[in-house]
């Protein structure tokens, strides 16, 4: 007998309600921890490494490739060669694809046909924050614009609550504690 994947929106839906049943079934399969290696080069040019992650109960540490590198420079009028994105708009991408996939695999799980999916976004900043001229002045963005194309049958208000389920978006748009610790 032939069967074949219950598939939507590029999302196998049985394999996702099977990982649903099993985090329900052991919570503490729920439980992740990523991780990166960022090593310095010279001005604003870093390189980060990620290989190993924690997850479903278990460390994991061979991925299908040695590891994966993202670099980060910035553009030449903040000193850098912009060899590579900066790190905001690796943030931007974070964001994007994070959302994207939150959508995706939410509306696959709800029965939700998702066609096509394109995000373009926007941060803007002041560099009166970062460069210490106004303590005033945030050092981040003051603020992320993201725009959607969805060719779908789901509604505006679906499609929003779909991509609120996203990490990076929560991560954004929460406070996540974030500790800094020396070693020399």
């Amino acid at each position: 007998m032939i069967t074949t994947a219950n598939i939507k929106n590029g999302v196998n839906v049985d394999q996702l309600v099977e990982t649903i049943n099993h985090v329900q079934e052991e919570p503490s399969l729920a439980k992740f921890e990523f991780r990166a290696k960022t090593n310095w080069i010279d001005g604003g040019h870093c390189v980060t490494s990620i290989r190993d992650w924690y997850g479903v109960g278990q460390e994991h540490t061979e991925r299908s490739k040695d590891a994966f590198t993202m670099e980060a420079d910035h553009v030449e009028p903040l000193l850098g060669k912009d060899l590579a994105p900066n790190p905001a708009e690796t943030v931007l991408h974070a964001l994007g694809s994070c959302l994207t996939g939150a959508m995706v695999y939410h509306a696959a799980a709800n029965g939700i046909d998702i066609e096509g999916l394109e995000s373009t976004l926007e941060g803007g900043c002041d560099l009166h924050g970062f460069l210490g001229l106004d303590p005033e002045v945030r050092k981040g963005f003051d603020g992320i614009k993201v725009k959607f194309k969805v060719k779908s049958d789901a509604s505006e208000e679906q499609l929003r609550a779909l991509s609120q389920f996203s990490p990076v978006f929560d991560m954004l748009t929460n406070p996540t504690p974030v500790s800094i610790e020396f070693e020399k």
